[in-house]
């Protein structure tokens, strides 16, 4: 049999009709909003009239810091889902939506790979059912109505120089990130500087994903901070009057989205902010229909767990009262090689020492999920040909040395069927009691709980923050903020805030140079080291590659 790659092999899968899946995953017609034969979305109204269901069990997937190697997260809660649903499990699958940003730029589509995807890969990939345009419309009117706000007299005494509200366009676009808008005389609006964020980290992803319900996201909305007054006072889009018209926008963006997977486990993907500039899960209410539908919902979290689970575990679910009940943490002998400073052309060869030397990268991961987090928690290989038995019996022994087990995953090659190993340990240890704590208590200073994170999930020395950042932490202070999460936007490549970093590396103290904060999203954003909010194109984008015959079929979306 011949490769094939992620695109033909979803394209030479038989889907079931949407309705078929909704039945399997237990969801009444009467909540289901068709959008063609393979996708539908399910009205939120079923969390109200479903509250006495209970709860499934929650799994999260998360990985070690990603390499160019790659790790498979996707890959892996979809072939977890599909094993579990093998050995007779009621299973839902909850994941984030793709953004064009890396569609087209580095990274090819998001829908998992092999023969653990979800389906249809091409639409979850492109415009799927309108979530981002949606998201990036309400987020681009809010803009519009503050500098027409300010055009038509300024009544609120917004200083122009204070605006921290950006516009947004879902691609990765470096030409966007500083602009002058507003040139060519008196009726073209008042001249300033301005900037874009890709859509998916833009506040308003962060808030559709953690509302409640549309009178939450309506209420999110209004105390978004845009700016401030020449009195240094916030500006909220509550003051603008823009949450009625921002939350008509978004009325069905908010409702999740149900698709199935290969081999027809129904999954439901919603939201996508970014880990590294944003909070990284897919939305509250699409993680809660998931635990409402299964006995297990499984989810994951964007980027290493130094970034998607940490913000998983201290953002999402503190906000939305969550408590999972395993983790899985994904890793490949390629990618742990990689961090033990191995060349990507030479990481098929077996080397013990490298990985050896990777190792403490995942060890560290693992440690944090069960010594700061107190959760269960499996480790989960990522099978590839060229990985000796040498190697897995070493990562094997270092990660029973912690008390935790690993499980090879095979489901890139073999679907469902390569994941019952996983699926079996997962299955164990969800009944597993477990102490969940979070890695800082809202009652700290910004700079305390800033200073947690580094020591207690990146094992840095602390944290810095830069004379700029000093003085935003007493300005968010004095108008209340402090209480607050933190978003910590820094590199997805270390645990430290300088990408060069692999491994474990220690004796480093992480710069913050930005405070901001996402009143409406509830969180407090600290931007670290040189994190772009908006990504650039590589030499050779991914869009170079897709394409589409005559008949209307997409290839190079890989």
């Amino acid at each position: 049999m011949g490769y094939k790659s992620d695109i033909e092999i979803a394209q030479e899968t038989e889907m079931q009709p949407i309705s078929e899946v909704a039945k399997t995953a237990g969801i009444d017609e009467k909540y289901l909003e068709h959008y063609g034969k393979y996708k539908a979305k399910i009205d939120y109204n079923m969390l109200k009239d479903e509250a006495d269901r209970p709860d499934g069990k929650l799994i999260l997937v998360t990985a070690i810091n990603p390499t160019p190697a790659g790790e498979g997260k996707t890959t892996t809660t979809v072939g977890l889902a599909d094993g579990m649903r093998l050995l007779g499990k009621n299973v839902m699958v909850a994941l984030r939506e793709p953004s064009l940003g890396p569609v087209f730029g580095v990274k090819g589509g998001a829908a998992g790979g092999g023969y653990a995807q979800v389906v249809p890969m091409e639409d979850i990939n492109l415009h799927f059912t309108g979530d981002m345009h949606a998201i990036g419309a309400a987020n681009n009117l809010l803009a519009a109505m503050l500098d027409n706000h300010i055009y038509q007299g300024n009544k609120l005494n917004i200083d122009p120089r204070r605006i921290t509200w950006k516009r947004c366009v879902d691609m990765n676009d470096r030409q966007l990130r500083f602009v002058t808008d507003g040139l060519g005389g008196r009726v073209n609006g008042v001249p300033r500087e301005d900037g874009y964020d890709i859509t998916v980290a833009s506040e308003i992803m962060a808030v559709l994903c953690l509302a409640s319900d549309i009178v939450d996201l309506k209420e999110r909305i209004a105390r978004i901070v845009v700016g401030y007054t020449y009195d240094e006072k916030p500006v909220t889009a509550g003051d603008l009057n823009a949450q009625g018209a921002m939350t008509a926008l978004l009325k069905d963006a908010l409702k999740p989205n149900l698709v199935q997977t290969l081999e027809h486990t129904p999954a439901i993907v919603h939201g996508g902010p970014f880990a590294n500039i944003a909070h990284g899960c897919n939305s509250v209410m699409a993680t809660k229909m998931a635990m409402k539908l299964g006995d297990y919902a499984v989810t994951e979290a964007g980027f290493g767990a130094d970034l998607g689970a940490e913000k998983f575990l201290d953002i999402k679910c503190r906000m939305a009262g969550l408590t999972p009940s395993a983790v899985v943490v994904v890793a490949t002998v390629r990618a742990l090689k990689s961090h033990g400073g191995v060349a990507k052309a030479d990481l098929n060869n077996e080397n013990l020492e490298a990985l050896e030397a990777g190792l403490p990268n995942l060890l560290q991961h693992v440690d944090n999920i069960v010594n700061v987090y107190k959760l269960p928690c499996v480790v989960a290989i990522n099978a590839f040909p060229t990985d000796t038995k040498a190697e897995l019996d070493l990562v094997e022994a270092k990660c029973r040395e912690l008390g935790v087990n690993v499980a090879l995953s095979e489901v890139w090659a073999k679907g469902g069927e390569g994941g019952i190993a996983l699926a079996k340990e997962v299955i164990r240890l969800v009944e597993e009691p477990n102490d969940f704590s979070f890695s800082y208590s809202l009652d700290g200073t910004i700079e305390e709980k800033l200073d947690a994170i580094v020591k207690k999930v990146y094992h840095g020395d602390g944290v810095v923050l830069t004379a700029n950042a000093k003085k935003q932490a007493a300005q968010l202070t004095a108008l209340g903020f402090d209480k607050l999460p933190i978003c910590v936007a820094k590199t997805q490549y270390s645990f430290s805030d300088d990408a060069s970093l692999k491994g474990a590396p220690k004796g480093f103290t992480v710069t913050v140079r930005n405070l901001k904060v996402s009143a409406g999203a509830g969180f407090i954003v600290a931007l670290t080291g040189d994190i772009m909010t908006m990504p650039g194109l590589p030499k050779v984008p991914a869009a170079e590659k897709i394409d589409v015959d005559e008949t209307g079929r997409i290839s190079g979306l890989f």
